[in-house]
């Protein structure tokens, strides 16, 4: 059979409902095996079908089950702190605590690290070869970016007898990091204001002594030196060079994390480069960028627990935490306490205080979600308890007819009002017969009471007229 050309290709296929990565890989994976029109038919009816069945049934709770699906694989995770990338110098933590970190939007982790890749172009001019594959240049950028402190360049004394402190810098490991004498004695003199700083170039010797000639200002002058930063990144305290399991590439891995400072540093990767600092990353390089760093995270350190997760609820979680465009925790602080039921964030935490503070407020809660409605009893509305059934009239079972034309519909109005004033009349009419019934009633009481009336009248007058006979009739006393 004839194969298809390129523009029919695509015609097949770049209209399909589907998503673009699924459109790419069955356009690039066509090209490749070049299929009849029928083959390919046949391809994209399975791939629909695949599609239909993955996705998600209506009424589903997506968020309980991407909750349950990363819950319970985080109560196999281990506690422990595991070397990062067969670093042996450089700890990372990994596992639960790790997971709790990103899920927490923390602002600093425990342990940050970045991996720093360099420029690879292989096709340099004059035969010089790039960053990534000259280890001489790689260390330099190392170096570059490793904060340098005293102690790496110079041996410290404290002369108690002259109340003074006393610099010897080595000259080779100056020169090794590129450092020169009189940057040293400068990055002194800007940092350390509270004593006086004699220098000698010839013997390469630093005296530092408190202008307050006491013990106490000697001890913490003898701090400060140390802290003073004289080359690199203040937060990177160490970089480790090695090879690329996958390349022939070399590659930085840091003890600290400074991200927007590398930006800076010649010979650097910065479209790979990344940190396990997702705040750094959102602050750098934006809010999508750092979803792509909650994703993949969180995906590296279950699979680094040998755990197995869809990435579909990872990436619910991280579309969740930066919806607003801001990264959120989930918790109280975050999603969590944001919520719009009362049941739901008091069944979160702080369970008192926001029944309280809802009951000051009058606020309302409409058991619209799942927590609040298990709370009440009530059945959720998810899967069958989304489902509204409404019911007709016998005379309607067979459902409303289609196609009616104005004319019919208006004279369907016309019977409604003609029933409905039919009903109202015969309402008057009910009404009517009620009163009349209730007054022939009244009358049959009154003329009741009126011969009652004449009964007690002539009665009383037959007492009246039998009174003075009695008193005829009484013999006299003696």
């Amino acid at each position: 059979m004839a194969k298809l050309s390129a523009d029919k290709m695509n015609g097949m296929v770049c209209n399909l409902p589907l998503p673009k990565n699924i459109i790419d890989t069955i356009l690039e994976d066509a090209t490749a095996t070049d299929p009849t029109e029928k083959q390919l038919l046949d391809v994209i009816d399975r791939v629909m079908k695949g599609y239909q069945l993955s996705k998600i049934e209506p009424c589903d709770a997506a968020g309980v089950v991407a909750a349950q699906s990363i819950g319970e694989p985080g109560t196999q995770m281990t506690m422990r702190t595991f070397h990062y990338a067969g670093v042996a110098e450089i700890n990372v933590t990994l596992g639960l605590p790790r997971l709790i970190e990103i899920v927490d939007a923390r602002k600093i982790p425990s342990t940050p690290t970045m991996t720093i890749y360099l420029s690879n172009n292989r096709d340099l001019a004059n035969g010089e070869v790039d960053f990534a594959f000259d280890r001489d240049k790689a260390q330099k950028v190392a170096w570059s970016i490793e904060a340098t402190k005293i102690d790496q360049i110079a041996s410290v004394t404290t002369d108690l007898a002259q109340m003074k402190i006393v610099i010897n810098v080595n000259e080779k490991n100056m020169l090794k990091r590129e450092i020169n004498f009189d940057d040293v004695v400068a990055h002194f003199r800007d940092k350390i204001s509270d004593a006086d700083i004699d220098e000698n170039e010839n013997t390469l010797q630093i005296d530092l002594t408190p202008k307050d000639q006491r013990y106490r200002d000697l001890l913490q002058l003898a701090k400060k030196i140390h802290d003073v930063t004289l080359k690199g990144i203040d937060d990177i305290k160490r970089v480790v060079i090695r090879k690329s399991n996958d390349s022939d590439e070399y590659v930085l891995y840091t003890e600290g994390s400074a991200l927007s400072d590398i930006i800076e540093i010649e010979g650097v990767d910065m479209r790979r480069t990344t940190t396990n600092n997702i705040s750094e990353i959102y602050t750098v390089f934006g809010i999508e960028a750092a979803r792509n760093a909650i994703i993949t995270e969180a995906t590296n350190t279950l699979r680094e627990q040998g755990l197995n997760v869809d990435i579909r609820h990872i990436m619910l979680v991280a579309d969740l935490m930066t919806s607003d465009g801001e990264v959120k925790q989930i918790g109280r602080h975050g999603i969590s306490g944001e919520k719009a039921s009362v049941f739901a964030r008091a069944a979160f935490e702080v369970t008192v205080n926001h029944l309280l503070d809802a009951g000051m407020r009058g606020n309302v809660d409409d058991l619209a979600g799942v927590t609040e409605n298990v709370i009440v009893g009530q059945p959720i509305k998810m899967g069958t308890g989304d489902i509204r059934l409404v019911s007709r009239k016998l005379s309607d079972a067979s459902g409303p007819q289609k196609g009616k034309s104005k004319a019919g519909k208006k004279d369907e109005k016309a019977e409604k009002k003609v029933e409905v004033s039919k009903s109202k009349k015969k309402a008057e009419e009910e009404l009517i017969e009620e009163i009349e019934e209730a007054a022939e009633i009244i009358e049959e009481e009154i003329e009741l009471l009126e011969e009652i009336e004449e009964e007690l009248e002539e009665f009383e007058e037959e007492a009246e007229a039998e009174e003075p006979k009695k008193k005829r009739g009484r013999p006299k006393k003696s």
